[in-house]
């Protein structure tokens, strides 16, 4: 036997060492101290050096069978190589379980029950992402592994957090690199989640942390890993549960149910139910939400004690207690138990659902979130009003459903039409899934809400109204308010996760937000825009100029201070709109979305209608970037605006051949050299056939005639969709700022001078160059009479919206007054502002 002295948790080490070297020598016992035979070690795979592990936990290496084997496996799934083209969550796909299969791919930190949120494309069985993959690397089998079980039920993991975490998998799904599974023979459930509770029980992890040599820090937990840790019996020799495996079952099914039942108020998982306020009584909504965490607490509470249970169980089939079970409980330098920090290496925006909140702010937001999806004939209004019974619980290995049970559905358990709908149904949907941000119109989104509020609230909709509001906006403030400033950003949070953004309510707005259109993504067609355009925003632009006419005559040659401000005001707005208005007018055309594309692809074009979010309009512009670039032609909406790059490629690029339908065009499945075109030679890599290349099974490049090829390109251009798309890549840059919707400071109404037209040899974006010709004499007076109108000081965007200059219109009258004399400049950057001087 040897001693061992374990310092690490101590700050003043040396002081530490004599005091562990003193108890030793005085034959005292120091929890610093440990005592092992180092042959020991080779009992454990690997044969770390673990000297404070007990012998009966090393002996269990040699004890007992290994988790593999023993009608037990665990597998290593699918990598794609590139999530973003292959990977969609689950709310942005269209309905069809055979092109968009769920996707166990690790994630946070859970056990026994976690959501399945991805999609992984897998039309054909795979057939795109098999070809990509096989190009990639030689052969698809090395990324997408283990393909005889998919969609059989089993337990998958997080490969990599910091605490091992199995969950129940349903069936027909399919695992990833980055979330193995496990599984049994015959796949029994009742097994199965006898299985799950030991693999979550304190001896398992610690047996399987001890061949990784160390307790904290994050983990790579592998298959490899998984399968040589020892598993006591859980089957009799006939492969039944045994008595304690029967136990077991029980408790993890019941901390499954106790798990799903939290998230049944999660608004994106496929448990969902209801929004946590709607779950539980309370007079008020504050009073829900103390509920609702009250609940959460007493689930808590129940897991906690279901898990010490799970746990006393294990060790006893491990046969450690005594001593043996506190050295492992409490470790070398602390508990190997305790709640992880860090939840995963997959993780996204918003992984901390109602289940986890006691605030009554973010409550109250899932609660108005779930009033717009009722409102756009997402979710079902009668599971609150009990006009319609919740249906049962599924079972933790159940295929997960299509629709989840909250969502408005027909009777085949699809998402319900405009026919699928009794008459009386409570609220009114536009089935074409556009709303407006605009008081009085019979599509307010604010009104439309309040009306849920009616339904659910009755004569109590009043108080929860303002209560809402002032829990969201603060005291004195409308959900109005919340809706056009805040909601979207809530919304994209709510829905982004492993990596992607996936908002499915879109708000399209003015740079104020003082006028938006909402349209909810699952509704989209080509004419959705056309629709927008035609029934919403050319409407309220011509209402709102009637307005700002009205306000010019009733104002008379002499206007107040308070009529000008107002003039001001409604001018700034109407333009805008009218901006708001073009911006629509460009994309329409162009516009063809595709929901196997995903959000931020159909998206993209429209990132100039979203000045109002700045960081979301970046992300939709970068991607758009990409686009033209070329970098995912893989999507629809590449071939839609570009086939003359797209369908080319897919002559020297089989996958993206598959990927838009032209794979019998291009390519076959031959063991004879097919001569390649020309075409196909200058866009494929500089490689000769060899004799891989002609063995039987091997994809060839087909010859195609230069015509065919024009063919293709030309079937599938429009000469309208060029012109709008030349008009979108050639457009200056779009407004910013709060424009027109920000308070005037009394202002009155300003000489807006037209923006000069761009000449045929100005590129995208150009304006005059500097130094040119000098100022026209009435952009002068219009900046002039800008700045006199706001008695005082003012700034370069005020006088922007006031006048409707450009930048560079702006940057030579401002120089030239400035040259003048005429003007003088105060402060800088943001801080800076214009006075003008009094006439000598």
């Amino acid at each position: 036997m040897s001693l061992f002295l374990r310092l690490l948790e101590d700050d003043d080490k040396a002081l530490a060492l004599r005091t562990a070297l003193h108890a030793v020598a005085a034959g005292e016992s120091d929890p610093r101290v440990f005592e092992a035979d180092p042959n020991a070690f080779a009992l454990v795979p690997g044969a770390p050096f673990a000297y404070w592990i007990s012998p009966s936990a090393q002996s269990a290496f040699s004890r007992l069978p290994n988790f593999e084997g023993e009608r037990r496996t665990a597998k290593c799934g699918a990598g794609t190589l590139d999530d973003f083209r292959f990977l969609r969550l689950d709310w942005e796909v269209p309905v069809s379980v055979a092109e968009w299969v769920s996707f166990a791919k690790g994630g946070a930190f859970g056990r026994y029950y976690a959501d399945l949120y991805l999609r992984l494309a897998w039309a054909n069985a795979g057939r795109e992402i098999q070809c990509f993959v096989e190009a990639k690397v030689g052969s698809a089998t090395r990324k997408i592994q283990a393909q005889p079980w998919y969609f059989r039920p089993g337990l998958t993991w997080p490969r990599r957090t910091n605490g091992l975490s199995f969950r129940a998998m349903p069936a027909g799904c399919i695992f990833a690199d980055k979330g193995p599974a496990a599984f049994v023979d015959g796949d029994d459930p009742e097994s199965l989640l006898a299985l799950c509770a030991l693999v979550n029980s304190a001896p398992f992890g610690a047996l399987v942390a001890l061949q990784l040599a160390r307790t904290e820090l994050a983990q790579s937990y592998e298959v490899g890993l998984i399968q040589q840790t020892p598993v006591p019996p859980l089957t009799t020799d006939d492969g039944r549960p045994t008595t304690h495996a029967q136990t077991l079952s029980t408790l993890a099914h019941r901390a499954w149910s106790l798990k799903h039942a939290l998230d049944t108020a999660t608004e994106t998982s496929h448990a969902f139910l209801l929004p946590a306020l709607l779950q539980v009584p309370g007079e008020d909504l504050a009073g829900r939400a103390a509920a609702w965490s009250a609940r959460v607490q007493a689930t808590e509470a129940e897991l906690a004690d279901i898990q010490a249970d799970i746990d006393d169980r294990c060790f006893a089939l491990y046969g450690i207690d005594g001593e043996d079970r506190r050295r492992i409980e409490v470790g070398p330098g602390g508990t190997l138990d305790a709640a992880p920090n860090d939840p995963g290496e997959d993780l996204g925006e918003d992984d901390e659902g109602p289940g986890a909140v006691a605030d009554p702010a973010p409550l109250t937001a899932l609660l108005v979130s779930w009033t717009l999806g009722v409102a756009c004939g997402r979710f079902d209004l009668r599971l609150a009003t009990g006009q319609r019974a919740a249906p049962a619980a599924p079972g933790p290995f159940d295929p997960l459903p299509v629709c989840p049970p909250g969502q408005l559905q027909n009777a085949q358990g699809l998402p319900a039409g405009a026919d699928d709908l009794p008459a009386a149904y409570p609220v009114d949907i536009p089935w074409d899934g556009i709303l407006v941000d605009d008081a009085g119109h019979e599509r307010d989104l604010a009104a439309r809400s309040r009306l849920v509020f009616d339904r659910v609230f009755s004569d109590d909709a009043d108080s929860a109204w303002r209560e809402a509001a002032e829990i969201l906006e603060g005291r004195g403030n409308d959900l109005r308010t919340w809706f056009a400033r805040s909601f979207f950003a809530d919304h994209i949070k709510r829905c982004s996760k492993s990596r992607r953004k996936a908002p499915i309510y879109w708000q399209l707005a003015t740079p104020s937000a003082r006028y938006s259109v909402w349209l909810y993504y699952h509704r989209f067609t080509r004419d959705t825009l056309y629709k927008v355009l035609n029934d919403s925003v050319t409407p309220k632009l011509q209402h709102e100029e009637r307005k700002l006419m009205g306000l010019v005559q009733g104002a008379g040659g002499t206007p107040t201070a308070n009529q000008r401000k107002e003039i001001a005001e409604q001018e700034g707005f109407v333009e805008e709109l009218r901006t708001f208005r073009e911006e629509v007018g460009r994309v329409a055309p162009l516009w063809n979305p595709d929901l196997n594309d995903g959000v931020i692809i159909n998206f993209a074009p429209l990132w100039r209608l979203v000045p109002q979010h700045r960081a979301w309009q970046k992300e939709c512009k970068d991607c758009w970037g990409r686009l033209t670039a070329g970098d995912y032609d893989w999507a629809h909406l590449a071939m839609h605006l570009w086939p003359e790059r797209v369908v080319p490629k897919c002559a020297a690029d089989r996958s993206l051949a598959i990927a838009h339908g032209l794979e019998a065009v291009f390519w076959e499945e031959s063991s004879v050299v097919s001569r390649r075109s020309s075409a196909q030679d200058s866009l494929a890599d500089d490689r000769r056939l060899t004799t891989d290349d002609v063995r039987p099974g091997k994809w060839l490049p087909l010859t195609v005639a230069q015509a065919e090829v024009d063919r293709l390109i030309a079937e599938r251009t429009s000469a309208a969709v060029k012109d709008a798309l030349n008009s979108l890549l050639e457009a200056p840059a779009p407004a910013t700022g709060s424009g027109g919707g920000r308070k005037s400071s009394g202002r009155g109404p300003v000489r807006r001078v037209p923006t000069a037209p761009k000449t045929d040899n100005a590129g995208a974006g150009s304006g005059p160059a500097t130094g040119s010709a000098a100022p026209d004499p009435v952009m002068l007076d219009a900046v002039k009479q800008a700045i006199a109108a706001a008695q005082g000081a003012t700034s370069k965007s005020e006088v922007l919206a006031a006048t409707g200059l450009t930048d560079a219109q702006w940057n030579a009258a401002i120089n030239a007054l400035l040259a003048a004399g005429t003007v003088t400049k105060t402060g800088a950057g943001r801080g800076t502002r214009y006075h003008l001087n009094p006439e000598p």
